[in-house]
């Protein structure tokens, strides 16, 4: 099967659709025919990538505010007509600059579970309904969670990213285990080190040029989707 049969009309929302990977992979996707729905915090930008393609639609949200998501969860859905896939991408490094875990305030640290494991739960279990009804089209849904070497890296300062992004990966796979035989699968990806503002907030003296470009990862979340759409409920 060719990868704009793969990907012509399916339904896809990505979460943080504005900038970095969310971005690169919402481009990526309406280059090969997909229908796309971004969800961001900053109106502007959204505007501005629903200018881009009449392939794409924008929602204004936090995914991270519990009151955000079952509106975000109501318009996509009805600007779409449905769900074929779901990209948990908007992400929160937690407390910038970087601290140690014992500096961390408890504040902080609900911060960022609140946006890298609190906004996926909520937001999948709002769309949960629509990635059901999306094997009648011939191949699994699918659900992929962005998360990061460090959910099994332990690195000094990356506390509150790191404890949020592990329980994070091990959620997806708790998912998984649970709605794989109905025909909705979930994945975890790493990215890897890219050149983005979230990189470059955490470390602010990191040379770009050492690090991925959004785009590159965008192709490898991709192709993770495809293979996954194909492979049988287990």
């Amino acid at each position: 099967m060719s990868e704009t049969n793969v990907w012509k009309d399916r339904r896809v929302i990505v979460t943080g659709g504005t900038s970095g990977l969310g971005l690169a992979t919402a481009r990526a996707l309406v280059s090969r025919g997909a229908r796309v729905g971004i969800v961001a915090r900053t109106r502007e930008r959204v505007l501005a990538v629903e200018r881009e393609s009449d392939r794409v639609v924008g929602v204004v949200g936090d995914v991270a505010r519990k009151e955000d998501v079952h509106p975000i969860a109501v318009q996509l859905i009805g600007r779409l007509g449905g769900l074929d896939v779901l990209v948990n991408n908007a992400s929160s490094l937690g407390p910038v600059p970087l601290r140690s875990w014992a500096d961390t305030e408890c504040e902080d640290l609900e911060a960022a579970l609140a946006a890298n494991v609190l906004g996926p739960h909520r937001l999948t279990r709002a769309l949960l309904g629509a990635l059901l009804e999306a094997p009648s089209r011939g191949s699994n849904a699918v659900v992929v969670n962005v998360t990061s070497d460090a959910a099994v890296n332990a690195y000094a300062g990356w506390g509150a990213y790191s404890a949020s992004k592990a329980a994070l990966l091990h959620a997806t796979k708790i998912w998984d285990a649970e709605l794989a035989s109905r025909g909705v699968r979930f994945v975890s990806f790493d990215p890897g080190d890219m050149d983005t503002p979230m990189h470059a907030a955490a470390l602010p003296d990191a040379d770009p040029s050492t690090l991925k470009r959004p785009e590159r990862s965008a192709e490898e979340l991709l192709a993770v989707i495809e293979t996954t759409m194909r492979r049988g409920a287990s």
